[in-house]
């Protein structure tokens, strides 16, 4: 399925869906070739790593120091040990200078080649469909998208996508830098709904006992909020592709990234 509009909803905390662009440079030319060159499956297992861009502090989706470290590289690791390689980090902030960071895949990337223009990336088959949630409180009597109206005050990200649609249906909203701090506002009945990520909701249910939310979504009948999640590679070559991709096939067929994904609070639901 291909989005009318690439989706913009893109950014938990500076960008938590596909947390990208170079923070810090790893090794030597002779060994790690030039980001404009293809990458292959043979120079990888030379190597012997497989790099990966993730944000260094962005749970659940990746955190450099300490447990837990984050799905994405907990995947990463075990995409990396499929291929017969270890995995390396590569810690970047944003996705403008995604094409200057030395690594080979992004994870979590929106399957929409639109929305991939700045980073450069190229995507795999798609492993699990993704998209925003709503997120309400146990006692709301809101039960879909289409529940929303104009007594519901609802929290989304400043220029979201959500908060164009919300404004344009008369939607009351409540604008906010961060997914985190809309997820508290619901609890603490500033708000009656969120729309962030199914990441950020399930990840704060995880660390919220007894305080978790309810979790409505995606609506595939809001085609704007919903889109595939691919695996983002950097100018890979036909065999490296195919290795990554025949990887992933067998860790969702093995159970592994399902389990992954929810030590972190996030069901997997298959792409369309």
């Amino acid at each position: 399925m291909t989005e009318r509009h690439p989706p913009r909803l893109r950014s938990i905390r500076t960008s938590q869906y596909v947390a990208l662009a170079l923070v810090s440079a790893l090794a030597a030319a002779s060994v790690w070739p030039a980001p404009g060159w293809a990458r292959s499956l043979d120079s990888v297992r030379f190597r012997g790593t497989l790099g990966i861009c993730a944000h260094p502090n962005s749970l659940p989706y990746a955190h450099k120091n300490g447990e837990p470290p984050g799905f994405q590289i907990e995947v990463g690791r075990a995409l990396a040990e499929k291929l017969g390689v270890s995995l390396t980090p590569v810690w970047v902030i944003s996705s403008f200078q995604i094409r200057r960071a030395d690594c080979d895949i992004v994870l979590d990337a929106i399957s929409n080649q639109q929305a991939q223009e700045e980073s450069g990336l190229s995507l795999s088959k798609p492993y699990y469909r993704g998209g925003v949630i709503l997120a309400v409180r146990p006692d709301s009597q809101i039960g879909t998208f289409r529940d929303l109206n104009g007594s519901s005050r609802v929290a989304v990200q400043v220029g979201s996508i959500a908060s164009m649609l919300l404004n344009e249906r008369g939607v009351p909203i409540s604008t906010y830098g961060f997914q985190d701090e809309m997820l508290d506002a619901v609890a603490n009945r500033e708000v009656d709904a969120a729309i962030v990520t199914p990441a950020a909701a399930g990840y704060f249910n995880t660390t919220h006992e007894g305080h978790a939310l309810r979790v409505i979504g995606p609506d595939e009948q809001e085609p704007d909020l919903v889109w595939n999640v691919s695996v983002g590679m950097m100018k890979p070559d036909k065999e490296l592709r195919a290795a990554i991709e025949n990887a992933m096939d067998q860790l969702q067929a093995e159970g592994t990234l399902e389990r992954i994904y929810a030590r972190y609070g996030m069901a997997l639901h298959p792409p369309k």
